[in-house]
């Protein structure tokens, strides 16, 4: 170590001189990197600057206030603006000795000259940064634009799905009608021209795959040979744009190819399949419900059978005419009642009398009591069993039942037959129209490249990775040193 500097440690130096000022350590020994820059000193590291300065007599860690005497020095002895620049006076913060060397004899304008060159060359670092990653490529993807990629011609179609219902539109039930009565029918229908299924009918019927690997194509957007089905979807979805508005039930389409007349060809082979895919949607729903409605007449038809059946086997099950036989017994008892009644008052007749005939008054009470025999015996006919072990009432209850049951079973079949011919009438015409609103026409001007339009974009995202990759570069470059 040079003589007149303190010839301690320099990291408690370091520590003691970030406690004393405040500021942390890597400030200080950024500042005495800038210090040995200033003066011209070679170093590799910052902790080399710190030992170099400390070397030539000068404190690494007093650089503002070093500088502040030298710029104060230059402003009122302006004569002496080109002497050698002297080592600051020691302060209470300063380590150096009276005794100690003078530093290297180094003019402020000197000190001047060597800040504008090194912030010329880092602008000139930055300039060829700049014009590499961000000019150089901007002017390449402008003149592919401009002069080597192939003009794409788009053609623009609009279409909707209608329903054949006789909703009114004007009022659209919350159920049925109106323009989002179609709506997942559009959804399906754009799901279904983004899906391979459709690029696979463009390719086989259309030559989809062919069009794109055209040698004439620029080698950028032209489609190789040997090209995998993946990569043909994903130039398919490039070229086949298509949007639905669900706020006007309208899809948008736009297909671009490198002539405008096969743009047209794949635009109206598309329609074709998206009719024929509502066609295909509508006719299963019909199917469904037709099926449906033949089973539930197949159903009624069975259940009005059983019933049938079941109302002949209680009817099979006795000789005699249930209501024809509870009616005559019915009417004998009845006629019994009579009888027995007016015997009854006969007998009371001659009973009021004051010598009645008592042979007569025998007769008419035995005859009574006939009658009244009688009269049980039919009633327990009518609650007797029968053969088939059921009574009379409850055989009767039954035949009401069963001839309910059949009533029931022919309402439900005329119900059946009656949504079966409905259904079929409805199945015999069409509910979902596909209706072109914007038919396909042939574009005169290419729409594809749009050369100021993808320059700036190129452009701009150029600029955007260069400036995110820069400020983390400059970040980790702080945080490292």
């Amino acid at each position: 170590k040079a003589p007149g500097i303190d010839t301690g440690n320099s990291a408690e130096l370091l520590a003691r001189a970030a406690t004393d000022s405040g500021e942390t350590q890597a400030t200080l020994l950024r500042r005495a990197r800038r210090l040995a820059t200033h003066y011209g000193l070679p170093f590799d590291t910052d902790d080399e600057a710190v030992d170099i300065l400390r070397q030539h007599n000068i404190d690494p860690f007093q650089m503002p206030a070093m500088m502040h005497r030298a710029a104060l020095s230059e402003q009122t002895q302006p004569a002496r603006r080109e002497k050698p620049l002297q080592a600051p006076p020691s302060s209470p913060q300063t380590t150096l000795r009276e005794d100690a060397p003078k530093p290297p004899n180094i003019s402020l304008s000197a000190l001047q000259n060597s800040m504008t060159r090194r912030r010329r060359r880092l602008i000139q670092k930055l300039i060829l940064r700049l014009s590499i990653f961000i000019l150089l490529p901007t002017l390449a993807a402008g003149y592919y634009y401009s002069f080597i990629a192939t003009p794409m011609y788009a053609t623009d179609t609009a279409f909707q799905i209608t329903t054949g219902d006789s909703t009114n539109p004007s009022s659209p039930s919350m159920f049925g009608g109106g323009q989002f009565a179609t709506t997942p029918d559009a959804i399906a229908v754009q799901t279904y021209l983004q899906s391979k299924e459709a690029m696979i009918r463009l390719q086989d019927n259309e030559g989809f795959k062919a069009t794109f690997s055209d040698p004439t194509i620029d080698w950028w957007q032209r489609l190789p040979t040997e090209a995998s089905f993946e990569e043909t979807y994903k130039t398919y979805l490039k070229h086949i744009k298509i949007a639905f508005d669900p706020t006007e039930g309208m899809i948008n389409m736009e297909i671009s190819s490198p002539s405008p007349e096969l743009s047209v060809l794949f635009s109206k082979a598309l329609l074709t399949y998206a009719e024929q895919k509502i066609d295909g949607l509508s006719q299963r729903k019909q199917e469904n419900q037709l099926s449906d409605a033949r089973k539930s007449l197949a159903t009624a038809e069975d259940a009005r059978v059983d019933a049938q059946r079941h109302l002949i086997a209680l009817q099979q099950s006795t000789l005699l005419d249930p209501e024809a036989y509870a009616t005559s017994l019915r009417a004998q008892i009845s006629g019994l009642e009579e009888k027995a009644l007016q015997k009854t008052i006969e007998l009371q007749a001659f009973l009021d009398n004051a010598n009645p005939n008592s042979s007569r008054v025998a007769g008419l009470r035995a005859e009574i009591q006939r009658l009244q025999n009688a009269k049980r015996e039919t009633e327990a006919k009518m609650i007797a069993q029968m053969p088939n072990g059921m009574t009379l009432p409850e055989l009767l209850a039954r035949l009401q039942m069963a001839a309910s049951d059949v009533a029931t079973r022919y309402l439900m079949l005329q119900s059946a037959l009656e949504q079966l011919r409905a259904t079929q009438i409805q199945a015999t015409s069409q509910s979902r129209y596909l209706t072109v609103a914007v038919e396909p026409i042939a574009p005169q001007d290419p729409a594809y490249p749009r050369h100021i339009h993808d320059t700036l974009l190129v452009f701009l995202i150029l600029s955007g990775v260069y400036l995110i990759i820069s400020i983390t570069a400059s970040i980790l470059r702080e945080q490292i040193s």
